[in-house]
């Protein structure tokens, strides 16, 4: 198989050129191809909501949620018409490594089996991933394949195939991170079957001190009533429907590694 360069796409706001300029300064001599986010500061409400459910597993989607999951659409419509192998996705507020280069250059290191991989760490520090197949690549780096959830879309890499999957959906009732890297409530967790790289490249800001621009948009949905607590509830329930299979993956050898990053 033909290995490539890797095209970066980088979603961002046109009201913050500041991120911008910190992300083109992170990535040095690598190129990225700016993708104009959705802004949910701006956008038609109709023209957002017609493309979700009222309602999913997790409850209502927060319209910045909305809105991200759309501007990560818009990539991957570009990539699939670029006749790229692979494409590289980083969301604004995301931190790089200083090894990141080493594998955003092109996807010679990633194996013909790998539909998407995640480059970042999302949550707390030490959190603890269930992986199975780990396998090393490039010099530093081991891949595995993910069994539980680790949310977060900041940074990832899709194929081709992937792609084209993804933009077959034409009504989400999740956020774009637990659309992709959530096998709990997302049925196409299995037809992606992501992998984890480790350790990991990128971490979010608000991790390292800076909030999300979409974080306004989900302060109702967190509000202590009941229907918080019933989606807590559901989400706990979805956790415990997968912990057969994962207690089965753990007989077998997978592995609950714990995240950090580069």
């Amino acid at each position: 198989m033909l290995r490539q360069a890797m095209r970066i796409y980088l979603i961002n706001l046109a009201r913050r050129p500041d991120r911008l300029a910190a992300m083109q300064a992170q990535a040095g001599a690598l190129p990225l191809t700016r993708i104009e986010a959705v802004d949910a500061a701006s956008a038609d409400a109709a023209d957002v909501d017609r493309w979700f459910a009222a309602s999913g597993p997790l409850g209502e989607i927060p319209r910045g949620d909305k809105c991200c999951l759309l501007s990560h659409r818009r990539a991957w419509e570009m990539f699939v018409a670029s006749g790229d192998a692979h494409a590289v996705f980083l969301e604004d507020d995301v931190r790089l490594s200083p090894s990141s280069a080493a594998l955003l250059t092109s996807d010679n290191w990633i194996p013909p089996s790998v539909q998407v991989a995640k480059l970042e760490h999302y949550g707390p520090p030490g959190q603890r991933v269930l992986l199975n197949d780990l396998r090393a690549v490039g010099e530093d780096f081991q891949l595995g394949r993910m069994l539980s959830r680790h949310t977060g879309a900041a940074a990832y890499i899709l194929s081709r195939d992937a792609a084209r999957v993804l933009l077959e959906e034409k009504r989400f009732n999740l956020p774009v991170d637990h659309l992709l890297f959530n096998p709990n409530n997302s049925p196409l967790f299995a037809a992606l079957s992501p992998w984890q790289l480790v350790p990991a490249i990128a971490r979010q800001t608000e991790f390292v001190g800076e909030k999300s621009d979409i974080e306004g948009t989900r302060v109702g949905l967190r509000r202590l009533d009941w229907t918080y607590i019933r989606r807590e509830l559901v989400r706990f329930a979805y956790d415990l429907r997968l912990l057969p299979m994962q207690f089965i993956a753990l007989r077998r050898g997978a592995k609950f590694v714990a995240m950090r990053a580069d």
